[in-house]
């Protein structure tokens, strides 16, 4: 990686610390008992951690389903676990199970995977196309549940469901463990298959001349990246684009082998996703903007470029 990019990095990252609706005074931040240091330690520093994570992992999860799939508008969200997570989550809180939102977002991503599963195991010819169509018929479905449960809400409830939707990176402390071991997870899932991937992206059938079993190797990356979207979209909603964009960007400045593509795309797709959220909490004062409507504010241009410069 460039090494301008780290001071860089440390800079925005200090400037993400000390946005918000609250100004600090820095000589307050020495004292462990005031409420800066708090607000420091307790609300900015794990926004910005989880930020960085969730960024990383959106942006190395993207990678792997466009590689699998050798689709270039595959996203992390391709096989509907955003739209299934969105819509546990608004089960719970219409419910009166607010506090359980992240184990009913993660249990409505997980069913869209199991759905998954039962279609490649009754259906012959399951392919990878039919994974993406019967992906997108269920965003379809999980989507109408979600108007559906909208609807039947009050006007609190209606409120909680729509910000999540968009996007929320009020990450607590407890948050970023979670989102630090998916973090290392997918890392060591790139690194254990980042050979079959390259290979899968030459050809499926030069990947079996060389050994690889494309279907399992495929099958385990994906099942693995989902239950980790589960995880990701229970805590912060879904935040779009991160996934799609930042992989092809960083292939074409690098043009390396995913090896040497891991950790830059990883990194990017961190720093991208904090620059984002220090713009979200600066560009309406002192009010946040959603992440997600930030990110694909962001998002749309850059996609548009590279598809016009391809």
């Amino acid at each position: 990686m460039k090494t301008f990019w780290i001071p860089l990095s440390l800079f925005l990252a200090l400037v993400s610390l000390f946005v918000g609706q609250i100004e600090l005074d820095v000589a307050n931040l020495l004292d462990r008992s005031s409420m800066d240091y708090r607000i420091v330690v307790e609300l900015r520093l794990p926004r910005a951690v989880g930020a960085f994570l969730v960024g990383g992992i959106l942006a190395l999860s993207g990678m792997l389903f466009q590689g699998i799939f050798r689709n270039a508008l595959a996203s992390p969200y391709t096989l509907g676990v955003a739209s299934g997570a969105s819509f546990g989550v608004a089960v719970a809180i219409v419910w009166g199970y607010a506090t359980l939102s992240y184990l009913f977002g993660f249990l409505g991503a997980i069913s869209t995977l199991l759905i998954h599963l039962i279609f490649s195991m009754r259906v012959r010819y399951y392919d990878k196309d039919s994974m993406l169509l019967i992906g997108i018929a269920m965003s379809f479905f999980y989507s109408a549940g979600l108007m559906v449960v909208l609807y039947l809400s009050n006007l609190q409830q209606n409120y909680e469901i729509v910000r999540f939707t968009m996007g929320s990176l009020d990450i607590a402390k407890r948050d970023v463990w979670a989102l630090a071991i998916s973090a290392l997870v997918i890392l060591v899932l790139v690194k254990r298959y980042q050979k079959d991937i390259q290979l899968m992206l030459v050809s499926y059938d030069y990947a079996l001349l060389k050994g690889v079993n494309s279907a399992k190797s495929s099958y385990i990356i994906l099942i693995i990246v989902s239950i980790i979207m589960g995880v990701v979209v229970s805590i912060v909603g879904p935040i779009g684009f991160v996934g799609l964009i930042i992989p092809h960007i960083i292939q074409r400045i690098y043009k390396q082998s995913i090896d040497k593509l891991t950790l830059p795309i990883f990194y990017y797709g961190g720093l991208f996703l904090v620059v984002c959220d220090t713009l979200s909490r600066t560009l309406h004062g002192g009010a946040n903007i959603p992440i997600g409507v930030v990110t694909s504010i962001i998002g749309v241009p850059i996609f548009v470029y590279l598809i016009i410069k391809r």
